[in-house]
């Protein structure tokens, strides 16, 4: 833990203060506008997949492409001279995008619940499949000198990630006993359309783990790719341009959490930067994500 702390003191003792004050007003600037809009409920339930998309490319380029102007501009850090830079920078996000606006929908069953229970068993498996093997087509093209984007076992002191777990068991625990809390979790709930007692626990844990593929394309696209990818030009100047981008995906979630996501994209990117690995974060993420899954359920059991 005192390490990782290090890491942060590090970090923001060497940072551009005009670069962080810029990505930190664009952040500010886009999740007002679309909290005041609506812009995320807007495309989340417009049918057209074109303007879904291409409306998310525009918010996820503005919060990607941004950053890296202003170190140009303040630093003067012309990172855009490298065309080996541009591809992966104007790729990534078309990819997200396509990440979020992508439903796939397959026929199951002729019961419409069914149906959906397992189009939800299959979205996040199946988009993970199609992350990884765009960034497998970029990673074999510019970076296939290191490991895959952070997917390395080696040299990692797996010590301060379970510290921040065990810290966060008795937030969880307490969290778990409040009805809004117990109104969104366990997630199944409000994503599947079969009654959640008429589930067997087979359903439920088929549920978890796909769920929790989710988790592994974020941590390898946003710590991996975005960071580990990023660091061949920019250095640590790749981490603001991740950590502005993270908040955007979650326009929305709760406004405390976007927020939080910001700084908390920050934080994983620090590590992430000096471990060279994304195991660590993708641990923390997806351990806090099943802890409250597992709240969720014992909350619903004894106080629901």
């Amino acid at each position: 833990m005192r390490q990782i702390i290090g890491y942060l003191r590090e970090y923001f003792y060497e940072i551009n203060w005009g670069v962080f004050a810029f990505v930190t007003l664009l952040t500010t600037v886009l999740t007002f506008l679309n909290y005041y809009f609506g812009l995320d409920d807007y495309l989340s339930t417009y049918p057209n997949f074109g303007v879904s998309f291409f409306g998310r490319v525009i918010i996820f380029s503005l919060a990607f492409f941004l950053p890296y102007l202003a170190y140009y501009f303040v630093s003067r850090n012309n990172y855009f001279s490298s065309k080996e830079f541009l591809i992966p920078l104007f790729a990534a996000p078309f990819i997200f995008a396509l990440k979020v606006a992508f439903v796939p929908t397959l026929h199951f069953s002729d019961e419409w619940a069914t149906d959906t229970f397992w189009n939800v068993i299959f979205y996040w498996p199946a988009l993970l499949v199609i992350i990884v093997f765009l960034l497998f087509l970029i990673w074999k093209t510019f970076h296939s000198d290191q490991p895959f984007y952070g997917v390395k076992t080696r040299e990692i002191d797996w010590k301060p990630y379970v510290i921040m777990l065990l810290i966060m068991v008795p937030l969880v625990a307490i969290a778990s006993t409040q009805a809004d809390f117990l109104a969104v979790y366990p997630k199944l709930k409000l994503i599947t359309e079969v009654s959640f007692e008429e589930l067997s626990w087979w359903h439920k844990l088929l549920f978890e783990l796909s769920y929790g593929t989710d988790f592994i394309t974020i941590e390898l696209f946003f710590r991996g790719f975005l960071i580990l990818a990023f660091v061949k030009w920019a250095g640590k100047d790749a981490i603001l341009p991740m950590a502005c981008f993270y908040c955007t995906i979650h326009f929305g979630k709760p406004i405390g959490e976007c927020i939080s996501s910001f700084f908390g994209g920050l934080v994983l990117g620090v590590v992430v930067y000096h471990t060279r690995s994304i195991l660590g974060g993708l641990m923390v993420h997806l351990g806090i994500a099943w802890m409250m899954e597992a709240g969720g359920y014992l909350g619903n059991y004894f106080f629901d």
